[in-house]
């Protein structure tokens, strides 16, 4: 694949202010795609906006917040009508806050569940519409609907219990949808990661975690570059399943 095998397609990625969404942001512009950037910190969109211009790439920063159904509709509709189609959608938004069950303020539950599942189902509903559509067109004849799952929704793990029911519904969701889309080109691939050394937990619990368990963490450009080949291979193709570990694997 050339480095611009993306060129005039339009990508949305949630959680686009930091960490992987950033990344896979970045990855994306870098082949040619034009970028909505989505999450809620309006002042980061337009910093990373700004970044992906300066380097040749496209970008339109739109805040919204992704467990708010009417945002995530607001969100696709603002992309599609200013960008034009919608090719790729990267569902990255995600919460966590591990912990004891005993322990754990029944909010933190809630706003996981929101966050991890809910706002995927959101976008991903408001999307399919202008993914069918793209799929049908020539530019590249198929679509991409990914969701970044996580190492988590395959294992478990005292004390994540809630993070990981969040992330094997998604991968269950993401089962049946690609099923359900079948025969109309748009591709439906869940990649889950292994730990990535991002601020997504707080430093505290960060530093817990690498002492319980310290091995070398993946970086976001790796989970990035993961996408980058998922949405880049030919449209007979289809990687359903991506699971990305570290050398030094966790389990």
């Amino acid at each position: 694949m050339t480095e611009m095998a993306l060129k005039g397609t339009v990508s949305l990625v949630t959680g686009a202010s930091s960490g992987i969404g950033a990344a896979v942001a970045r990855d994306l512009a870098s082949r040619g795609s034009t970028v909505a950037l989505v999450a809620r910190r309006e002042d980061r969109l337009d910093a990373l906006a700004v970044k992906l211009r300066e380097a040749g790439g496209s970008a339109l920063p739109v805040a919204a917040d992704v467990t708010d159904a009417e945002q995530a509709r607001d969100a696709v509709e603002r992309t599609v009508d200013s960008l034009g189609r919608l090719d790729i959608l990267v569902n990255n938004a995600g919460a966590t806050r591990p912990g004891p069950m005993l322990e754990a303020p029944v909010d933190s539950w809630e706003q996981m569940i929101r966050v991890n599942l809910l706002g995927t189902l959101y976008f991903s509903h408001a999307a399919l519409p202008h993914l069918i559509a793209a799929a049908r067109d020539d530019l590249r004849g198929v679509a991409d609907l990914v969701g970044i799952s996580s190492l988590s929704g395959r294992t478990v793990n005292k004390s994540n219990g809630v993070y990981a029911a969040t992330k094997q519904a998604l991968n269950t969701y993401s089962e049946s949808l690609r099923q359900e889309l079948a025969g109309r080109r748009v591709r439906v691939s869940v990649l889950e990661p292994a730990s990535v050394a991002t601020d997504f937990l707080p430093a505290q619990m960060r530093t817990r975690l690498h002492e319980q368990r310290p091995f070398e963490r993946l970086s976001p450009a790796d989970v990035a570059d993961a996408v980058g080949y998922v949405v880049t291979r030919p449209a007979r193709a289809a990687v359903s399943h991506l699971l990305i570990r570290p050398s030094e694997s966790e389990r």
